[in-house]
């Protein structure tokens, strides 16, 4: 049985009347990729603060990394790394010399420190930025820079608040790929984030905080079964074709204008092999198929009460 990098049970936080956490319970096995969603204002900085020990629950228990959060807090900090919303990096100095800062405050002797230093700015593409000041880099760089330095202590858990947000596509997609190598290498990332595309891509499990508890938690796929909704659509080019098409399917939602049937279905390969089976069998021929299958959007919409932005698409032609 695979052993769990995080487990809490019951967190509970308040600021003044504003109940923040109520009771949140997490279980992260090591080496996995753990994304918590939420809206702005969910609390998912709040839980990163608690179990990275930087604010204490008002009630619970957590376990990080095998040591108690509250008895053994300084075990924990020894076993984390953090990256928050903002980065740690300091502007002033080159990416070099904050690498060595974080060797110092991590006690690394001297030569154990160069080495590490110069080890991770080659892992993350940065050696020939290395002496520059850290205000020439690109947001994307100082991003890199920012998990190296996290990376200083050779941390078993790794808490990434938010890490690609205000990163361009590229930028961003070069940090999933940086996140995916820390996991392959043993680590356990604890990941918030605000982009549902991003914890699709990235996450082994997800959970959606929603005022103060958690709303819904599994894999992306299993998430996203949850949300009804899925069905196949029809667009012909013949009206008589639609015409036939729509006095057969009697379930389908047709739509005249834009000569289009809607059927419920889940996308399967079965439901799919049936509908293009029955246009076969019966001589009718579709311009278009396309099938919509709910997305980590309409989990996240249908959980947290929002609605989706008009007009975005989400169907996929197969």
């Amino acid at each position: 049985m695979t052993s769990l990098a995080i487990a809490a049970n019951g967190l509970r936080k308040s600021y003044g009347d504003k109940v923040v956490l109520d009771g949140v319970d997490l279980a992260v096995p090591e080496g996995t990729i753990f994304s918590l969603l939420g809206p702005n204002g969910a609390g998912k900085t709040t839980a990163v603060k608690i179990l990275s020990t930087l604010v204490t629950a008002d009630g619970g228990q957590a376990r990080i990394a095998g040591h108690d959060l509250a008895a053994q807090a300084r075990a924990v900090r020894a076993a984390i790394g953090v990256t928050g919303q903002f980065s740690a990096v300091d502007n002033l100095i080159t990416g070099e010399e904050n690498m060595l800062l974080m060797a110092d405050l991590h006690h690394l002797p001297r030569s154990e420190g160069r080495r590490v230093a110069a080890e991770l700015l080659e892992r993350f593409d940065l050696v020939e930025a290395a002496r520059k000041p850290a205000s020439t880099y690109s947001g994307g760089m100082r991003r890199r820079l920012d998990i190296a330095m996290t990376l200083v202590g050779g941390p078993r858990v790794i808490f990434l608040d938010e890490p690609t947000t205000g990163l361009d596509p590229r930028s961003r997609h070069t940090m999933w790929q940086i996140i995916r190598e820390l996991v392959t290498g043993g680590t356990t990332v604890f990941l918030t984030t605000q982009y549902l595309e991003e914890a699709d891509e990235l996450a082994d499990r997800i959970a959606v905080l929603h005022d103060g508890r958690i709303a819904a938690e599994g894999s992306a796929e299993e998430l996203k079964r949850l949300v009804p909704g899925g069905h196949v659509r029809l667009r012909f080019t013949d009206p008589a074709a639609y015409r036939r098409a729509a006095a057969a399917l009697g379930e389908a939602t047709g739509d005249d204008a834009s000569l289009t049937l809607r059927i419920a279905s889940d996308g399967s390969q079965r439901e799919l092999r049936s509908i293009l089976d029955w246009l076969d069998s019966a001589g009718i021929e579709a311009e278009e198929l396309t099938v919509h299958t709910p997305d980590l959007d309409d989990v996240f919409f249908a959980l947290t009460g929002g609605a989706p932005a008009a007009d975005q698409p989400k169907e996929a032609v197969r």
